[in-house]
């Protein structure tokens, strides 16, 4: 029954029109704690159709910097549940350095629980979304564009291995 529901999702995502909004959603996802990237499906909407560049960029930011606040809250929910684990050194870099931490929210597998670490923290709100923002902004624009700049034959190449 999952797989059907996954194989169903992964059909509905895949449509050309809906393309943005499929990059919205996988960037929400992606955002939060499961283990999925956004970066392909920003690259293959503005490979299918490169004027959509700047949007789809846009789009990732916003559907991931929303996962990001998901993460956020779910860190601030989680503090009543766990107030022992603040002696760790994650909490007390994040003390320490406050919201400008969330500018590595961008990061894979420490980016999104740093979120979580932000709310369970109790870090300023919107200051913590501003970081969040411009770290995942500036990691959609240089992800997309360097892989923009590979070859086609590479990616054609890369395809008939599999």
């Amino acid at each position: 029954m999952i797989e059907s529901a996954v194989r169903w999702l992964l059909n509905v995502l895949a449509v050309p029109d809906v393309g943005l909004s499929s990059v919205f959603l996988i960037s929400i996802l992606s955002a939060t704690l499961l283990p999925l990237g956004s970066e392909p499906a920003v690259f293959a909407v503005t490979k299918a159709n490169p004027a959509l560049f700047w949007p789809a960029i846009l789009v990732a930011t916003a559907g991931n910097t929303i996962g990001g606040i998901i993460d956020y809250w779910m860190g601030y929910g989680a503090k009543m549940a766990l107030a022992k684990e603040r002696e760790s050194r994650w909490f007390g870099w994040l003390q320490r350095y406050g919201a400008k931490t969330l500018l590595l929210a961008w990061l894979p597998a420490i980016g999104d629980p740093l979120c979580a670490l932000a709310g369970w923290l109790k870090l300023p709100f919107w200051p913590s979304v501003f970081y969040m923002t411009i770290g995942k902004f500036l990691r959609y624009v240089t992800m997309t564009a360097a892989l923009l700049y590979v070859p086609d034959g590479f990616w054609r190449g890369l395809v008939n291995l599999f």
